[in-house]
């Protein structure tokens, strides 16, 4: 019964959540917590044969830890494949063609849209990114956040100004 299963798993998460929240939070930061909490209870809600667990809350425990390996490992794969480099100079010398130069301001105001219409800390990461030319660690220090999320922010801010220019 799909009634009886959701009420097992609504009491299961609430008896476990806090701990498992606070297990998650040390292993991967409050940022990305409640992201694998969440991860965890889709997964043993995806399990049809919940009754034949022994111990549930050992269950979701184990969902955790391995949800919190996949994502170090992923984050490290990541730091070692991203690397935020310099921005390309594409401006237009004052050689080129009215069309070359209608065309770049054109992309800058597009450009502008897009980070006028980022998230707030998202465009200041952004910003200090770019103008100050401040590496994710350093933007995590003056904006009070982690380092990943100054990577994320900054990340956001490339796709959506690649996707104004799409």
């Amino acid at each position: 019964m799909p009634d009886q299963k959701s009420t097992f798993l609504r009491d299961l998460f609430l008896r476990n959540k806090r701990d498992l929240f606070n297990y998650l939070r040390r292993r991967v930061g409050p940022d990305d917590a409640s992201d694998l909490l969440q991860e965890t209870f889709v997964r043993a809600l995806r399990r049809d044969d919940y009754q034949a667990v022994a111990d549930p809350p050992a269950f979701l425990q184990q969902i955790a830890i391995n949800l919190t390996r996949d994502f170090v490992r992923r984050r490290k794969v990541e730091a070692n494949c991203l690397t935020f480099g310099e921005l390309p100079e594409d401006a237009p010398s004052q050689e080129a063609s009215p069309g070359a130069r209608l065309e770049a301001d054109e992309k800058s105001r597009l450009l502008r849209e897009a980070v006028d219409a980022l998230p707030p800390r998202c465009r200041e990461a952004f910003v200090l990114y770019i103008s100050a030319k401040l590496p994710p660690s350093e933007i995590a220090k003056r904006l009070g956040i982690s380092t990943n999320m100054a990577q994320k922010h900054v990340r956001l801010a490339f796709q959506r100004c690649r996707a104004a220019l799409d």
